[in-house]
């Protein structure tokens, strides 16, 4: 995916509607070739705060966390590309990530109204990973797949959830896509 000035983004795309399909996009294609977001575990944490999880902070072994992120991304990848196109999958790897042990706490501060927090070991990178995990399984389980879709772009590899009204999103952005393909039928029209 070429941006207008054909200079690769600084951070990862964030348009696809729903987290997990987010990160699938941290690896998508610029100019033609592939470009990886997640080069190290600082990248890692920025995409998670940018993102939206609220995951504690924490300290793994160096390229540890990218590791695993990189590692569930493709996991995540083979079983919605599996599931999209209506075949059978092994969640086993997925499972790996989901087996972190947690239990529910009640939290019920002064003053204030009772919670329940999940609280989750986060000793490993794939356990501190875990609630990425069940998104991805409450993904595959519950999401519309008519409605998950891929970039109609040739050039473009990112995926998306399409929750407009009418649900016919064809580009992962107006904005990059959508008005690329524009420019392209004018161009195409204006030399007919």
């Amino acid at each position: 995916m070429a941006t207008a000035d054909t200079t690769a983004p600084l951070e990862p795309y964030v348009l696809a509607d729903h987290p997990l399909l987010d990160l699938l996009n941290t690896l998508a294609a610029v100019d033609g070739a592939p470009c990886e977001f997640l080069r190290s575990d600082a990248d890692v944490q920025a995409w998670l705060a940018r993102t939206g999880w609220d995951l504690p902070a924490a300290q793994f072994p160096k390229g540890t966390l990218l590791q695993a992120a990189l590692t569930l991304r493709e996991v995540v990848r083979e079983l919605v590309e599996q599931r999209k196109a209506g075949r059978q999958a092994s969640p086993d790897a997925l499972n790996r990530f989901l087996a972190a042990p947690s239990h529910l706490r009640l939290d019920w501060p002064v003053g204030g109204a009772p919670r329940l927090d999940k609280v989750r070991a986060a000793e490993t990178a794939e356990q501190y990973l875990a609630p990425l995990a069940e998104s991805a399984a409450e993904l595959l389980v519950e999401g519309d797949f008519d409605l998950v879709r891929v970039c109609e772009h040739p050039d473009c590899v990112l995926w998306f959830y399409d929750r407009t009204k009418s649900h016919r999103r064809r580009w992962c952005s107006m904005a990059l896509c959508g008005n690329r393909h524009k420019v392209a039928e004018f161009r195409k029209r204006k030399q007919q």
